[in-house]
């Protein structure tokens, strides 16, 4: 009788344990997704107009218009990070011991001074834009250049009187101008009071405007030319990228790949499962994300044969390495699109 009261109190005791809330959440692989797939409103992929195929199936990445998508016989999988957010005591300890989980404090996740609701509509933002950036991005390396057009002269700035609407800025002191991001950063290179020499188009033909840099306030010495622009990127198709249930800016990088592999007759993937993570810019530019020990197992379940590896990600990456996964290192599109070019001719990309 006392052994069967032991057990059973035990068993409470389990219980009781795995019902206890703790401020720490769970992190895992979550799922892989081929950006160059077709997949359905649960995310499993498709083939459109198959029989049987569902209504909701569609590209992640599609393109209409003048531009006719490729096929590929590989796959470019962007890596994703299951949260488990509500977690007891047992799921932590195990998270603990475990080589593919990740134990951290809810409150580096779910900060107290925002909702959950906040948290959620940022990641679905910082997301839309990594898909925009991957666009400008891709674009760019397809040969479309990014256009910096000047939509209004701020009256007593300092540029009323020298440039006007319709000005399309192409270099300011003789550095190209290639995105609105640069136009900022070449402004902003010299204090205010500075002249800067701005090639324009204007009318279809090229010209020469200086402009004298303002302080923005008394307050504040930030130069600036006094206008309003728009950015445009003029291209023949139409390009959309279309999934669900995924947050963050990390899939950046391999979307831009897929854009770049769905238009491009080439096959990037030379019939190779590639997987990868990363934030990209209008530039270019290759970002660091979180979740990297996850996202290698989630590439290596999903059988990548490399893994591109943000530059400032691959301490990380290597520490928790995976056997027969190389981890390729990029730190801009330039450096994944010369990886992948090596791995299809059979050899080994720079590694972390």
């Amino acid at each position: 009788m006392t052994v069967v009261l032991g057990a059973l109190l035990a068993v409470l005791l389990l219980i009781a344990i795995g019902r206890v809330n703790v401020p720490y959440v769970v992190e895992s692989a979550g799922p892989t997704v081929d950006t160059l797939s077709a997949v359905d409103d649960k995310g499993e992929v498709c083939t459109p107009g198959a029989p049987g195929a569902s209504q909701s199936c569609h590209d992640v990445i599609s393109v209409s218009g003048g531009g006719t998508a490729t096929k590929s016989d590989g796959q470019l999988r962007l890596v994703t990070v299951n949260v488990q957010s509500k977690t007891d005591l047992i799921s932590v300890i195990r998270g603990w011991w475990s080589d593919e989980e990740a134990v951290v404090p809810y409150e580096l996740l779910y900060p107290p001074d925002a909702s959950r609701e906040e948290i959620d509509q940022q990641g679905q933002e910082d997301f839309k834009n990594s898909q925009t950036s991957a666009e400008t991005a891709a674009l760019r390396e397809l040969g479309y250049p990014v256009r910096i057009t000047v939509e209004k002269v701020v009256e007593g700035g300092a540029s009323d009187g020298k440039l006007k609407p319709g000005d399309v800025i192409d270099t300011v002191d003789g550095t190209a101008v290639t995105s609105n991001g640069k136009l900022l950063e070449l402004i902003q290179a010299k204090p205010a009071g500075s002249t800067l020499k701005l090639g324009v188009t204007r009318d279809k033909a090229p010209a020469t405007v200086e402009v004298t840099t303002k302080a923005a306030s008394a307050e504040d010495k930030t130069p600036r030319v006094g206008i309003e622009v728009k950015t445009e990127q003029p291209h023949p198709f139409t390009l959309n990228i279309k999934l669900d249930d995924i947050a963050g800016p990390s899939a950046g990088l391999m979307f831009t790949l897929g854009i770049i592999d769905k238009i491009k007759p080439e096959d990037l993937t030379g019939g190779k499962v590639i997987a990868g993570t990363g934030t990209i810019d209008d530039e270019g530019n290759v970002g660091p994300i979180g979740g990297i020990p996850q996202k290698l197992h989630g590439a290596k379940a999903a059988g990548a044969k490399v893994f591109l590896t943000p530059a400032d990600n691959c301490a990380e990456a290597k520490a928790n390495a995976l056997p027969g996964l190389p981890l390729a290192k990029v730190s801009t599109l330039q450096d994944a699109l010369a990886a992948l070019a090596t791995v299809r001719a059979g050899g080994t990309p720079p590694t972390c």
